[in-house]
């Protein structure tokens, strides 16, 4: 059986998304791929709109430089345009999407919310209620989808005349969360041959033939019967509070002919308000904007939460890549019997682009390889992300947060896309095995 010796993580610069390349070199010359999330909400500055493309080409020259090589496996973890964006497809078969689709990967894998339909085999809710648990799913996915278009079209809506800085939170935040159609189906249909696993907590990956000779451990996410926490939300009706939001959304952001209850009554929509009104209309203008922004912010943590959490060991090494996951989702790994795994992480790909709820405490400080430069097996971080996209610097919720990254640097490798020069594409990270 042959054995992997080095794996080598290429860390590819797409401003405020994730992209990883992992390539597992084995003793006997085999070398084996694995896609981690391709997508972007804000490419780097001066990158032309073929920039994706550009990167989709570099995967594929690296998955096909060698006799035997190919993409053995594609994990997108989870439906956030960062993170999926590039799997888009174009009508004539020349996006970045369809680049990674040729490659036919052997495997796919999602998050358990994303799987379409209850495979026979499956292990996830184990209840008499699985099947009405993924329509429940599907449905509420779509009403957070259909919320966050509503929120981006009111952000942009000259007419709302929000505050700057509050507009560009909330239609950034809202785009994030977008349905993303054409990347969600190109990874449900990707490679003719293709097998999918939709994955959750503590579950059998089943790569063993794919990856040979390297253990993965699904830290999450938590499926609705292994965590209380998700079963209290569920029984607050959450997924159809969901799917009750657009209906709500779209009353609550102006009435239109549609929605007006007497249609044909005159109205005084849209007409100036006197001098001494419109100190409460701006008022009411803005708590609006902020308890829809609120909307937008908990929409965006529910969908983080559904992230696919994989710890990766191969010879003495440890890698944990757990996409966006949040304080939710790990805390129901924290508990668990794997959370002993993560005492021994040797590469942490650093979660949510260097959001601060991403990379909890309790986690951090499990991770007995941080220290020094002294550190005999000192832990190595990868970020991806792009400052000044995300978050306030005076709320201090500014992504990446500047406390974590001078942790990240005083107490790891630090790699993070930020410091690349703009025409170099990636980091080349190796870690010997």
């Amino acid at each position: 059986m042959p054995v992997p010796v080095k794996a080598t993580i290429f860390s590819y610069q797409v401003g405020f998304g994730d992209c990883f390349l992992l390539r597992y070199s084995y003793d006997d010359g085999q070398r084996r791929h694995m896609l981690i999330d391709f997508g972007t909400t804000g490419l780097p500055e001066g990158a032309a709109a073929s920039y994706m493309s550009l990167i989709a080409k570099d995967i594929a020259g690296k998955c096909t430089e060698r006799r035997g090589d190919g993409l053995d496996v594609v994990v997108a973890t989870h439906r956030h345009a960062d993170h999926i964006s590039g799997f888009a497809t174009r009508d004539d078969g020349k996006g970045s999407g369809d680049i990674i689709a040729a490659l036919k990967p052997k495997v796919v894998v999602l998050p358990w919310t994303e799987a379409p339909e209850a495979p026979e085999d499956w292990l996830g809710p184990e209840d008499s209620g699985t099947a009405q648990a993924f329509e429940s799913r599907r449905q509420s996915l779509q009403a957070m989808h259909e919320t966050a278009a509503l929120a981006v079209a009111f952000a942009r809506d000259p007419k709302t005349k929000l505050p700057l800085g509050l507009a560009g939170e909330m239609g950034f935040i809202g785009e994030v969360n977008l349905a993303n159609l054409s990347a969600v189906k190109n990874l449900q249909a990707m490679g003719e041959a293709a097998e999918h696993r939709y994955v959750f907590h503590g579950c059998d990956i089943k790569l063993g033939n794919i990856l040979p000779e390297i253990t993965i451990d699904v830290l999450g996410p938590p499926t609705l019967v292994q965590t209380e926490s998700i079963r209290k939300q569920a029984s607050r009706n959450r997924d159809e509070f969901w799917m009750l939001q657009p209906k709500r959304f779209a009353a609550a952001t102006g009435p239109t002919k549609k929605q007006s209850l007497f249609p044909n009554a005159p109205s005084a929509y849209g007409t100036k308000l006197f001098t001494e009104q419109r100190w409460l209309g701006r008022r009411i203008d803005e708590l609006q904007a902020e308890l829809t922004l609120s909307l937008v912010r908990d929409l965006d943590k529910q969908m983080n939460n559904t992230s696919v959490v994989l710890l990766m060991r191969a010879g003495s090494k440890s890698l944990l890549f757990p996409g966006d996951a949040q304080l939710e989702n790990w805390q129901y790994a924290l508990q668990s019997p794997l959370a002993t795994l993560l005492d021994d992480v040797d590469v942490y790909k650093v979660g949510h682009h260097g959001s601060l709820n991403a990379t909890p405490r309790s986690m951090w400080k499990r991770f007995l390889k941080r220290g020094d430069q002294d550190h005999p097996h000192r832990l190595t971080s990868v970020l991806s992300t792009k400052l000044g996209k995300h978050g306030s610097v005076a709320k201090e919720t500014e992504v990446p947060r500047r406390t974590l990254v001078q942790e990240l640097e005083k107490n790891s490798n630090f790699f993070t896309t930020e410091a690349l020069p703009p025409d170099k594409l990636y980091h080349e990270v190796d870690i010997a095995l």
